[in-house]
């Protein structure tokens, strides 16, 4: 195991540092778009996150980011989630510590288009690096459990906005399949083990960056997500933004979905975790999304607006995996944890813009 921890600097002055260390978080993918500002969030609630990445989707330089916003360094396991015997080195090392509050589980592969050329890929990482997480985490004693979970396990479901008492439709792509996998095999670990307590986080579709600028959305390679390609079509770096398909049962003809503010998701994880502290053999699913769906065009029209700038972009035909249109109904997650989307759609759009700008700067 190549195990890499990074010493501790000067902390922020609200944050007491042996409270913290009584509440170590394991966030797996800590280093990725979803992950870091997680651990921001984590930070700022008291919390010890602790992260372990292997960079195999995201980006050393994240690192970086984190330390211009907390002033200071965040622990680091450079770990395969799917390595049983190195998880176990790294709930071990912690444990020296202080407790284990708990697990945020975000590493995974999450491309939709890409899982439905690489199934293989998506299938050994996504579910065997849950599973590995699972058995480290019993082993150890550790009962919290928050799954970064997705919409894509309720398929094209039947009516919108949907609930988590939707029932799981036939996924629409492999990607979307190891989602619906690993909640089962949660839900059966939950089961099967008296200490384990958990929330399924089904989110919708996140978007924005820090308003710092320095972490956002940075994929590897061709992006697959709407924003980040619009983004740096924007910018001049790749050719026109393709909408997939301008021919579905929708308003306009193009896909819609429900795009939160990634601030606003990272702040559930920590309500979850709360909740969870609180909890006796508990498993629970939620939606984490506003409850308003938008159309591609019209997040094309919202940017231009928010940001007073064209986006160039074609028709092109649909793309496999695709759901027609799905938004949330996140009642649940604000009736059990407090917790409702603050953030409106231009911000997190807005947000996206300077973090893209900001990018080229620092390149």
């Amino acid at each position: 195991m190549q195990n890499v921890t990074v010493v501790y600097e000067a902390m922020n002055a609200m944050v007491n540092f042996e409270t913290m260390k009584s509440q170590q978080v394991i966030v797996t993918g800590g280093a990725g778009y979803i992950g870091s500002h997680t651990v921001v969030e984590l930070v700022g609630a008291g919390f010890e996150p602790i992260i372990v990445d292997n960079f195999s989707n995201s980006h050393p330089r994240v690192l970086d980011g984190l330390e211009r916003i907390l002033n200071r360094k965040i622990q680091l396991f450079d770990v395969d989630c799917c390595d049983e015997s190195a998880l176990n080195g790294v709930f071990e090392s912690c444990l020296k510590r202080g407790n284990i509050t708990g697990v945020i589980h975000f590493a995974a592969f999450k491309a939709v288009g890409e899982s439905t050329a690489e199934p293989l890929k998506y299938f050994s990482n996504n579910i065997g690096s849950t599973a590995a997480l699972l058995a480290t985490m019993h082993r150890h004693g550790v009962g919290s459990f928050v799954f970064s979970s997705s919409c894509t396990v309720y398929g094209q479901p039947e009516q919108i906005p949907v609930d988590e008492t939707a029932p799981f439709l036939p996924a629409e792509s492999p990607y979307g399949y190891t989602k619906q996998a690993c909640e089962r095999l949660i839900s059966d670990a939950h089961s099967a083990h008296a200490e384990l307590n958990v929330t399924l986080l089904r989110y919708f579709n996140p978007i924005g960056a820090h308003p710092s600028g320095d972490i956002g959305e940075l994929p590897l390679g061709h992006p697959n997500n709407l924003i980040p390609f619009l983004t740096q079509a924007t910018a001049g770096l790749r050719d026109p933004l393709t909408v997939f398909g301008n021919d579905y049962p929708t308003p306009d003809g193009t896909c819609v979905r429900d795009y939160i503010h990634v601030i606003d998701l990272a702040r559930a994880h920590v309500a979850a975790l709360n909740w969870l502290k609180d909890q006796n053999h508990a498993c629970e699913a939620l939606n984490l999304g506003t409850g308003n769906g938008s159309s591609v065009l019209q997040v094309i029209e919202a940017f231009e607006s928010a940001n007073g700038i064209s986006v160039p972009h074609t028709i092109g035909p649909r793309r496999p995996g695709d759901v027609t249109a799905i938004f949330a109904d996140a009642k649940k997650a604000k009736d059990l944890l407090g917790w409702e989307c603050e953030h409106s759609l231009q911000e997190a759009l807005k947000d996206s813009w300077n973090w893209q700008k900001k990018l080229e700067q620092t390149s």
